[in-house]
């Protein structure tokens, strides 16, 4: 018998609106249509079943994070694949999630890089406008900072890569080289 593949992440982040969620069901599924189990941690879900007592200040963003980052490392630790779809705005955070995944396996961050005017035009939820207007206190992108990855292994700009595209180089990235 084989050694078993070492488990890995999929760390999809960027602006509301950029992408993320789109990518990651179409990742998904292909994962899954090729028999494998896949693990979603999309930031909206988490904040309801694992962050819910959670604001949205830096503290508890950071937070959030890193209970995605060590929930993926638990998974990965056993072989696991997981996708993770979240804004995660601070690059600290986000690569505290990358070390406590990659104590036991491999993390893919994948920079969604989608403009803020192009998502603002998507703006499918509202948010945008209702951050404009004030309604919305501490909105990533509009009165809340997002840091650019430090260290992304992919960026994808959905306006420019279609989704099919940006899936293969996901793909390409996840399959390990050797």
């Amino acid at each position: 018998m084989s050694p078993p593949q070492p488990g890995v992440t999929v760390f999809l982040t960027g602006l509301s609106g950029a992408g993320k969620s789109t990518i990651a069901d179409a990742l998904v599924a292909q994962l899954e249509a090729e028999g494998r189990a896949v693990t979603v941690l999309d930031g909206d879900v988490v904040r309801t079943h694992l962050s819910s007592e959670l604001d949205f200040s830096k503290e508890h963003r950071d937070l959030n994070i890193r209970r995605i980052g060590w929930v993926a490392g638990e998974v990965v630790k056993h072989g696991g694949t997981v996708v993770v779809a979240a804004i995660a705005p601070y690059d600290a955070a986000r690569e505290e999630a990358r070390a406590l995944v990659e104590e036991h396996g491999r993390f893919l961050l994948v920079h969604v890089s989608t403009p803020l005017e192009v998502v603002e035009q998507r703006d499918v939820k509202g948010l945008y406008a209702r951050a404009r207007a004030g309604e919305i206190p501490q909105f990533t992108g509009i009165s809340d900072p997002y840091e650019e990855p430090s260290r992304a292994e992919l960026t994808i700009d959905t306006s420019q890569t279609p989704l099919e595209e940006s899936v293969a180089r996901i793909r390409a990235a996840m399959d390990p080289v050797g």
